[in-house]
C-alpha cells in the first residue's frame, strides 16, 4: 500500500487561519470594546495586536522558505532553530495551550445557543449547565479526528468557514435605525476611557492569536515553503481588513449603551441576524476549536518524535501514526482527553489568559529566531521569501511587551513554568546539550562587529588603558596545568588569554586530526571549571617557529596580544633552555613575558601572593603589583591575600615606605599597609636566600627579570628558588602606570 502522509495545498492553511482569527471574541466581545473605547480606540488596539502578529507571520514564512518544514509547524521551526532543549521547551507549553484552546472554543461554542438555555430557563424553571452542549460537541470532535483524521477535518473547516463568511456577508448587509440616524465618520470617530485600554486589550487580544495555525499542518502539506507564506499572510492580513471594517460597521450601527450591555449585538445589526450571527458565531468557533484539535496532535507527536519526555514507550506511542495517512490518532486521543477535562470544568477564563501567554511566547520566539538568522548572516540562510530584522525585531520586542500589558502576574507564571520545564528536560536529555548554530552564528557577528569596533576606538587613543590579554604557549598541556590555571586567573575578571597546545611537526593530515581530537580532550577536560580561556592548538615544527606565529595572532578581544606566558617543571626544568632561547625573540616585539615555574608542590592559595620588588628593579614593579591584584580578583584566591616585598638599601628606607603606601593609596589597591614589608639588603645575605625565607610558604610568588641578566646568566636566573612553591617571573617591556 502507498503511503500518502503530503495531500494538502494552501487553502487548509488559509482556513484553519482565517477561521481561528475570526473566532469567538469577534462575535462576544467586539461590541463591548468598541462600546468602552470608541472607533479609534479598537483601532489602534488592532494595529497593536497586529504589531505581534504581521512579523510573526511574515518570519514564519520567511524561515518556512528556508528549509522545509516538517510535523510540528511552530515546534519544528523552534526547536530546529534553538535546539532539541529549548524547543522541547516551548513545544509542551505550546501544545497544552492548543489543546485547552480546543476546550476554550468549545466553551466559547455554547454560547451561540444563549436562546435555548433562556428558553428553559424561562419554560421549565431550571439552570441548564452549558456542558449539556459542550461535552457532546466536544466528544463529537474527539470522534471526527481521531476516527476520521485531517482529512475530513478539512473538509469540515471548509462547510463552517462557509457559514462564517455568510454569516459576516448577512452583517454588513443589515441596517438599523440607529446607522441610518447616526452622524457617525472618521472624522468625529471617538477615542474614549483611554484609561481601559490594555483592560480592553487583554480582552479582545486572543482574536488575534491565530495566524500561526495552518503552521500546525506543515506535516501534511505537499509544498510547505509555498503553503505557509501565502496560506499565514493572506489569513493576517484578511483578519485584520475584516476587523476595521467590523469595527466601523459596530461603531455606525449601535449606540454605546447597546454595545455595552448586549454581548451579541452582531444580531441585532445583521440581516436575518437572529438566525445567522449564532450561526456564524457557532461556526467561528467550532471551526477554531477544529483547527486546533488538528493542530495540537501533531505537535504532540512531533515532540514524540524528537524524544522530548522522558519515556521510551511514551514516545514511541505518542509518535505513532496511522497506517496509510500517518494521522496522529495516539497523540490526538490525548489531546481530546485534555480538551475533556476543561470542557467538564467549564470555565477556562483563568486558564484562557495563560493561553494568551504561552502564544505570545511562541510568537515572540518566532520572531527572534528571524532577527537571529538576519543577524547570523549564516550562508545557509537563503529564504526565498525575505522579512525585515527590524520588523522580526519589533514583532518581539511587543509580543514581551504585550504579555506584561496583559497581566503581570501571568506573564511571570508563564516564564517561571517554561523555566521548570526547560530544567526538567534538560535534566533528562543531558546529552544533548549542542549550541544552537543560530545562535553561533550570532554570537560569531556580534564578536567579529565587536573586535572591529574595539580596533577602531583602540587607534583613536592617545593613551591606552592597560590590561592584560596573554598568550600560552605550551607542549605539556596534558602533564601540567598550572600554566592553564594561571591564564584563567587572568582572564576571569580584567584580562583575556589564549592557551596555544603546542603539537611538535609538520602540518599535515596525521597532525590535524591530532590536533582536533586534542583540542577536543582540552576542551572536555575544563569543561568541569569556570573557564574564560580561549583554547587552541598550534601544528608546529619547533618551539621558535611556534613562538613566532602565536605572537602574530588577533587577540580575542578585539585588542592586540601583549603578554607571553611561557612554563617550566621546575622539578625537570628540560624545556628552560628553549625559553631562554626565544626570549629575545619575544621581547622583540610589545609583549610583556611571564615565565612561571611550577613544581610538584600543590598550590596554597590561603597563604596568598607574595611579590617581591627592589630598587634596581623599578620597571617590573608596577606589572608584578598589577598582575597579583588580577590574580587575586579569581575565586581561588578569595582567602588569600597579597603581600608586597621590597628589598632596598638601608638608606633608602623611608623615601621607599614612603613612595609604596602613596602606590597603594593612588592606585586604589586592595593591600593594606600591614601587607607591604621593607627589607633591607645585607651584603653577606643573597637575594634569593631572603625570598627563600620569607615566602617559602606562599600559593604563588611573583619575582622580576631582567632580559640583560637573562643573556648573561641564563638559566642561573631561575635557580636558588629551591624553597618556594609555584613561581612567576615578570619581565615588563615598560613601566605599567598605576592609575
Amino acid at each position: 500500500m502507498t503511503i500518502e502522509t503530503k495531500k494538502f495545498g494552501t487553502a487548509p492553511v488559509f482556513f484553519t487561519a482565517i477561521s481561528t482569527i475570526l473566532g469567538a471574541i469577534l462575535f462576544l466581545r467586539f461590541g463591548y470594546a468598541v462600546g468602552t473605547l470608541g472607533f479609534w480606540g479598537v483601532i489602534l488596539i488592532i494595529l497593536l495586536g497586529h504589531l505581534v502578529t504581521i512579523p510573526t507571520a511574515l518570519a514564519i514564512s520567511e524561515i518556512a522558505t528556508n528549509k522545509r518544514v516538517e510535523g510540528g509547524g511552530e515546534y519544528f521551526i523552534i526547536s530546529r532553530s534553538f535546539g532539541l532543549n529549548i524547543g522541547a521547551t516551548i513545544g509542551i507549553a505550546l501544545f497544552f495551550s492548543q489543546a485547552i484552546s480546543v476546550a476554550f472554543y468549545v466553551i466559547a461554542f455554547t454560547e451561540a445557543f444563549e436562546f435555548f438555555f433562556k428558553y428553559i430557563s424561562d419554560t421549565l424553571g431550571f439552570v441548564l449547565p452549558r456542558q449539556a452542549i459542550s461535552l457532546p460537541v466536544m466528544a463529537g470532535l474527539a470522534i471526527l479526528i481521531i476516527k476520521k483524521g485531517a482529512n475530513l477535518g478539512v473538509k469540515a473547516l471548509y462547510f463552517v468557514v462557509a457559514v462564517l463568511l455568510v454569516s459576516l456577508v448577512m452583517f454588513f448587509l443589515g441596517k438599523t435605525g440607529q446607522a441610518e440616524a447616526s452622524t457617525f465618520n472618521l472624522a468625529n470617530a471617538q477615542f474614549r476611557n483611554k484609561q481601559d485600554f490594555f483592560v480592553v486589550f487583554a480582552i479582545i487580544f486572543p482574536a488575534f492569536t491565530g495566524m500561526t495555525a495552518g503552521v500546525g499542518l506543515s506535516g501534511d502539506l505537499k509544498r510547505p515553503s509555498v503553503s505557509i507564506p501565502m496560506g499565514t499572510t493572506l489569513a493576517t492580513f484578511s483578519g485584520m481588513i475584516i476587523y476595521f471594517f467590523v469595527v466601523y460597521k459596530l461603531a455606525q450601527s449601535a449606540s454605546v449603551q447597546d454595545l455595552l450591555q448586549e454581548q451579541l449585538i452582531m444580531s441585532r445589526i445583521a440581516l436575518g441576524g437572529a438566525i445567522v450571527i449564532p450561526l456564524g458565531l457557532a461556526a467561528s468557533t467550532i471551526s477554531s476549536a477544529l483547527g486546533s484539535v488538528m493542530v495540537a496532535p501533531r505537535t504532540l507527536q512531533a515532540l514524540a518524535l524528537d524524544k522530548a519526555f522522558p519515556s521510551k514507550k511514551v514516545n514511541s506511542w505518542l509518535a505513532k501514526g496511522r497506517i496509510g495517512d500517518n494521522e496522529p490518532v495516539n497523540a490526538s486521543l490525548i489531546t481530546s482527553i485534555i480538551a475533556f477535562i476543561f470542557v467538564a470544568l467549564g470555565d477556562v477564563n483563568a486558564v484562557a489568559s495563560i493561553i494568551s501567554m504561552f502564544f505570545m511566547v511562541t510568537y515572540g520566539s518566532l520572531c527572534l529566531i528571524s532577527v537571529l538568522n538576519h543577524f547570523g548572516s549564516s550562508p545557509s540562510y537563503r529564504p526565498s521569501f525575505k522579512s525585515r530584522w527590524y520588523i522580526s525585531l519589533t514583532g518581539f520586542a511587543v509580543a514581551v511587551w504585550v504579555m506584561f500589558k496583559i497581566s503581570t502576574l501571568y506573564a511571570v507564571l508563564a516564564f517561571m513554568l517554561i523555566t521548570v520545564i526547560y530544567l526538567y528536560v534538560d535534566h533528562y536529555h543531558k546529552t544533548r546539550k549542542g549550541f544552537a548554530s543560530i545562535f553561533a552564528n550570532a554570537l560569531f557577528q556580534l564578536n567579529r562587529n565587536l573586535q572591529v569596533l574595539i580596533q577602531k576606538k583602540q587607534s583613536k587613543k592617545a593613551q591606552k588603558e592597560w590590561r592584560p590579554s596573554a598568550i600560552c604557549i605550551s607542549k605539556d598541556s596534558f602533564k601540567r596545568d598550572k600554566a592553564f590555571r594561571l591564564l584563567n586567573w587572568i582572564s576571569y575578571k580584567y584580562g583575556f588569554g589564549t592557551y596555544l597546545h603546542h603539537i611538535v611537526g609538520y602540518y599535515s593530515k596525521s597532525t590535524a586530526e591530532q590536533a582536533r581530537l586534542e583540542h577536543k580532550k582540552l576542551i572536555d577536560h575544563v569543561n568541569n571549571i569556570e573557564n574564560h580561556v580561549y583554547i587552541d592548538t598550534l601544528i608546529s615544527p619547533s618551539n621558535t617557529s611556534a613562538i613566532a606565529q602565536a605572537i602574530q595572532i588577533p587577540g580575542i578581544a578585539g585588542m592586540e596580544n601583549n603578554m607571553v606566558i611561557f612554563e617550566y617543571d621546575k622539578d625537570n626544568p628540560t624545556n628552560l633552555e628553549e625559553i631562554i632561547d626565544n626570549f629575545a625573540l619575544v621581547n622583540s616585539g610589545d609583549f610583556d613575558i611571564c615565565i612561571l615555574s611550577s613544581g610538584s608542590r600543590e598550590i596554597q592559595y590561603k597563604k596568598g601572593i607574595h611579590i617581591w620588588i627592589n630598587s634596581l628593579d623599578t620597571e617590573n614593579a608596577n606589572l608584578m603589583i598589577f598582575l597579583g591584584f588580577i590574580i587575586s580578583g579569581h575565586p581561588d584566591w578569595r582567602k588569600g591575600h597579597i603581600q608586597i616585598f621590597n628589598i632596598c638599601r638601608p638608606e633608602e628606607v623611608q623615601s621607599t615606605k614612603k613612595a609604596m603606601e602613596e602606590l597603594v593609596i593612588s592606585g586604589r589597591l586592595p593591600i593594606s599597609g600591614k601587607n607591604i614589608k621593607l627589607l633591607t639588603q645585607q651584603p653577606e645575605v643573597s637575594t634569593k636566600a631572603i625570598i627563600n625565607n620569607h615566602s617559602s610558604n606562599a600559593g604563588l610568588t611573583l619575582i622580576g627579570i631582567r632580559e640583560e641578566r637573562i643573556k648573561k646568566e641564563k638559566e642561573k636566573v631561575f635557580d636558588g628558588y629551591d624553597e618556594l612553591g609555584t613561581i612567576l617571573f615578570v619581565h615588563s617591556k615598560d613601566q605599567k602606570t598605576i592609575e
